[in-house]
C-alpha cells in the first residue's frame, strides 16, 4: 500500500504541473486584447521615436569580444570549488587537468589578441 501512495504523490505532482501549463498557456489568450493597433510592428526604444532602421551592421569584434568575456567568466566559474577544496582532495593528476583547462583558455585568449580583437577602433 506504501509503494501506491508514493505513486499517487506523483500522480498529483504531475496533474499540478500539467494544469500549470495549461493555464499559464490559455490565460493570456483569454485576457489579452483582441487587436493590437497600429504601432504594434513598430521598433521599441525605450519610449523614444525610433531613428534610422532596425537593421544596423555591427562589427564583428563585439561578438567576438562577449566570446571571450565568457571564457573568462567559465574559467572563473570553474575554477572556484576547484580551488577551494585543492588541499583537501586534489591530486598531481588533478593538477594536471587545471593546468591543460587554463592553458587551453589562455592560449584562446591569447590568439584573440594577437589577432587584434582588444584593440578598439
Amino acid at each position: 500500500m506504501s509503494l501506491l501512495h508514493d505513486y499517487a504523490y506523483v500522480l498529483g505532482f504531475l496533474i499540478i504541473g500539467i494544469g500549470f501549463v495549461v493555464v499559464n498557456t490559455l490565460l493570456p489568450f483569454l485576457i489579452s486584447p483582441r487587436s493590437r493597433g497600429p504601432l504594434a510592428s513598430e521598433p521599441y526604444e525605450s519610449g523614444e521615436v525610433p531613428i534610422g532602421g532596425a537593421w544596423v551592421r555591427f562589427d564583428i569584434n563585439y561578438y567576438l569580444f562577449a566570446l571571450i568575456f565568457i571564457a573568462f567568466d567559465v574559467e572563473a566559474a570553474f575554477l572556484f570549488p576547484v580551488l577551494v577544496v585543492y588541499r583537501e582532495v586534489m591530486s598531481p593528476a588533478a593538477l594536471a587537468e587545471i593546468t591543460l583547462f587554463l592553458g587551453i583558455l589562455s592560449f584562446a585568449i591569447l590568439y584573440a589578441w594577437k589577432k587584434g580583437l582588444f584593440e578598439w577602433k
